[in-house]
């Protein structure tokens, strides 16, 4: 059957009636024409910038999503918990004053992806706004419609007076946005292993954005990584000394760094910064 359901056309034309053959004719062009119409408008049309699918079926996530991934072996950052890929490698962005954590940087083969979470007004998404202040202030930078909506592809100039290709996706979660800037194949080659495994990495971060009053575009607190293991040990910790009528469970995240690397494939550096940089910076 075709594509607009005409069905199949007789073998022997000769047996039709001249009236029904010319009849047919007509309303093929006819279909064909509104075909074509439709084709046109379809690819004029405004494309959507609308990421439909955080929270319901793919993330990035929040705590208190319905569906959330349990989030136990993850990496906790405070601001977000990071998934467990095999074969990357995590730098953690510091400020270099106060030694107050802004950030993470994953590497993964040739690419990487840098993560930072933001706090965002209750009622409204703040990535449209962001969004267009970058646009304003980077007249090389472009708008694109990819996995997560509406992303950005921005060239930065680093060191050397070389250009970087970035893809800079941001996406709304309730009172946050969480934004990832993407580089080397993971922001020029859709097709690659490597953008693909990032793109899922990202999707599957939980973030938790806390009580902490914070006005829009600040920073949501972080703190130093604490893996899987010491987690569990201290939950388990403050819950014996609940069990035997002693302090009341803490909250207090361990501000000391995890000893040694995570794992044989992944390790934990903190690189120290007067600036957030070019890459990572905010425009207000």
């Amino acid at each position: 059957m075709g594509l607009f359901g005409f069905g199949k056309k007789k073998s022997k034309k000769e047996a039709e009636p001249a009236g029904s053959v010319d009849e047919d004719k007509a309303a093929a062009e006819a279909a064909n024409t509104a075909a074509k119409a439709e084709s046109a408008e379809t690819v004029l049309a405004e494309p959507s910038g609308e990421y439909v699918g955080r929270g319901d079926e793919r993330g990035p996530w929040d705590v208190n999503d319905e569906d959330v991934p349990d989030y136990d072996d993850y990496l906790d950052l405070g601001a977000y918990y990071l998934p467990f890929l095999q074969g990357i490698e995590l730098r953690i962005k510091a400020s270099r004053a106060t030694q107050q954590v802004l950030g993470s940087t994953i590497t993964y083969g040739a690419s990487s992806l840098e993560i930072e979470a933001f706090a965002a007004p209750k009622t409204m998404g703040l990535w449209d706004d962001v969004r267009a202040d970058l646009l304003e202030a980077n007249k090389n930078a472009s708008e694109a419609e990819g996995v997560f909506g509406t992303e950005l592809k921005l060239p930065v100039s680093v060191k050397g007076g070389k250009t970087v290709n970035t893809r800079i996706v941001g996406v709304d979660g309730p009172r946050w946005m969480l934004r990832g800037i993407f580089s080397g194949k993971a922001a020029v080659d859709p097709d690659s292993p490597e953008t693909e495994a990032l793109n899922k990495f990202f999707a599957d971060i939980v973030v938790e954005r806390g009580e902490e009053p914070l006005a829009p575009r600040d920073l949501i607190p972080m703190h130093p990584p604490v893996a899987p293991a010491e987690r569990r040990a201290a939950k388990a910790a403050a819950e014996a000394e609940a069990q035997e009528g002693g302090k009341e469970h803490f909250k207090d995240i361990p501000d000391n760094k995890p000893k040694g690397p995570l794992s044989q494939d992944q390790t934990t550096e903190v690189k120290t910064t007067l600036s957030r940089g070019p890459m990572f910076s905010e425009v207000r």
